[in-house]
Parts: C-alpha cells; structure tokens; sequence
C-alpha cells in the first residue's frame, strides 16, 4: 500500500525567471562599467536607449496596468526639463541637486492636474492629458528666463560639474540614466508583485467589479499616475541635462509621447518585459530606417499597426504565450507537491495552476 503526501504552496518564480535574474545583474555589472570601456559616441546612444526604456516602462505602468492612456507625458518630460534649467541656470544649484528637484516639481503638479484629469475616462482622459501639457508648452513659452520661445542652453561652468577625477560627464550622465532605468523596472516589478498591482490589474480588467469588491480604483489610479508623472519629469530633466538646450517646441513635443507609445504598443502592454524589447527594436529601426525620411515614419506606423492587427500583445506578448516564457513573472501560481513514501527514495511530482491574480495583460 502506497503512502502518499500532497503539500500546497504558492510561487511566483520559474527556472527561466530564476536564470534571466542570474543574466540581469551580470549584465548590470558589465554596463556599470560602460564609462570605461565604451566610446562616447555609443555612450551617448545607450544613455538614450535608457531614458526611453524608463518612459515606456512608467507608460506602461500607467496605461497597460492602470488602464489610464494618456496621452500627455510629453508635459511631465517638458516641465523636468524646464524645472531642471531653472535651478541649475538661475539658481545657480548643482545640477544633480537640480535633477532631484525636477522630480519634486514633477510630484507637485502632478497632484492637482492628475486630480482635474482624473474626473474624465477614455478618450476624453486622453485628449485632456494631452491639453494640460499644451498648456505647459504655452506657458514656457511667455518665461523671458528662461528663453521664451527661442530656449535656453546650459553654461559651461554648470556641465563642468558633472565631471569627477575618475568619470567623464558623459560617464555620469550614463550611470544616471542606468540607475534611473533598473530602478523603473525595478520598483515596478515590486509594486506589480504586491497587493496593489494585484488591485491595478483588477482595475484595469474591470473596474466596476473592482469597485464592488471593494478596490479603491480612482486612489490606485491617482497614486499610479502621480508617480509616473513625477518620474517622467525627473527622466525629462536627465534628457536635457544630456542636450544640453530646451525649447518649449522640442521638450513639449508630442513625439515624446508617440515614441513611447509605439514602443510598448510593439514590445507587448501590460508586460514588463515588453518595453524592454519595444526599445530595443524602436532603436535598431532608427539605427537603418531614419535616413529613409517620411518613408521611415510611414514604415514604423504601418509595422505598428500590423502588429496590433496580427498580435494584440506585442512582440513579447506573442512569444510569452507561444513558449509560456516569463522573464518577471507576477502571476501567482499554485504547485501541487506530491511525495510517494512507498520507496526508499520519496519522489515528488510537481503541477501548476494559475491561481487568481496575474499582473500580466490577458
């Protein structure tokens, strides 16, 4: 007679996740070490590659997990910027103090345009979004200190500060932006693995059921996208730290928000791992597409939509439900452990259910 045990537990981590883990952070190590090894021309294009990996992750967040589209981050990137060149240029305050401060300014008003926002739902969410940041471009605008019109450049003394004994500016504005990007991707895979990316998911699938089960959908949405605001305005103060120059034109420019849509639209929403692989085919379209011209536009549009025709989820999306890969799973899965005492040597068999809650765009 067989004697046999079965144990239930619940688990988030595969052996992919648990091995992608391993080959993260050999690979956060061989690029903290960029600065010195890389030339400073592919410096530069990682330093971009990155700050646009941390926007499409914050818009990803707020659109593929809270369900908000907006279509207004190009206000949040601008206002960084802006709020970046005044305490760096008119304060005269160290610009990685000035970079903190950006995502200060980006919280504070955040609060009450989210709050105005908020109150409105699809497309009209969206074309307010869009509105409020129109505004910002008008405002700045009309700032004689800071340029009207026309913008402003940093001075010299102020880049010069970004230089150390050991590291070139280029070498710290690159360790700025990689830490910005792990912790984007970092602090969402937590946030997504907690109670409150379990209630975003519920939200975002359906919000009257959330509601009746007693989720808090217009706080979640709020917190979500105050953050991300405040977040979008500290990579926006990075990216102009990196040119050197603002104009209203360029740092309110609704490309911003069309790059970055199109990267996680390609990539796969609602994945963490689908910004990151969004950025990198966006970058390698440029890098022998862009001196096609218009023609270059008109292929990343119709790629666009030939992707949301053939694959709804993306490029990652597609491939994660071909082969059941996760590189950050979120979803809980329940494993049935069964141990067979009969032999000398107790076997154990393992299977997976999917249990309630996945962070992860169905």
């Amino acid at each position: 007679m067989n004697n046999s045990s079965m144990n239930i537990t619940v688990e988030r981590s595969t052996r992919v996740s648990r091995v992608s883990t391993i080959v993260f952070c050999v690979a956060i190590v061989v690029l903290a070490g960029a600065p010195w090894w890389c030339p400073r021309g592919q410096l530069s294009m990682l330093v971009e590659f990155l700050y646009y990996l941390a926007l499409a992750e914050l818009w990803n967040l707020l659109a593929g997990y809270a369900g908000v589209m907006s279509l207004g981050s190009q206000g949040f990137i601008g206002l960084g910027g802006y709020s970046l060149f005044f305490f760096a240029l008119l304060r005269g305050w160290h610009p990685l103090i000035a970079l903190v401060l950006a995502g200060v300014v980006g919280l504070l008003v955040a609060l009450p345009a989210v709050a105005l926002i908020l109150r409105l739902h699809g497309a009209y969410l969206a074309i307010a979004s869009w509105v409020v940041a129109e505004v910002g471009r008008l405002a700045f605008t009309e700032v004689e200190a800071l340029g009207r019109g026309s913008g402003k450049s940093l001075e010299v003394s102020i880049v010069r500060k970004l230089e150390f004994p050991f590291l070139t500016r280029d070498g710290t504005l690159y360790l700025l932006a990689l830490v910005i990007a792990i912790l984007t991707i970092a602090l969402s895979y937590r946030l997504l693995c907690s109670k409150y990316g379990l209630a975003l998911t519920s939200v975002r699938d359906n919000e009257t059921s959330a509601r009746s089960s007693g989720v808090n959908s217009f706080g979640l949405k709020f917190g979500v996208f105050v953050v991300t605001g405040a977040a979008m305005a500290l990579v926006g103060a990075l990216i102009y730290l990196t040119k050197l120059r603002i104009s209203p034109a360029s740092a309110f420019d609704i490309n911003w928000t069309s790059n970055i849509i199109f990267i996680v639209i390609i990539g796969g929403i609602g994945t963490l791992e689908g910004p990151i692989v969004g950025t990198i085919v966006f970058f390698v379209l440029r890098q022998y597409l862009s001196d096609l011209g218009s023609w270059y536009l008109i292929i990343l549009g119709a790629l666009a939509v030939a992707i949301m025709l053939k694959m709804p989820r993306g490029l990652w999306g597609a491939f994660s439900s071909r082969f059941d890969v996760r590189l950050f799973p979120t979803r809980r899965c329940l494993v049935f452990l069964t141990s067979d005492h009969a032999n000398a040597g107790s076997t154990n068999t393992r299977e997976s259910a999917l249990a309630a809650g996945s962070g992860e765009q169905s």
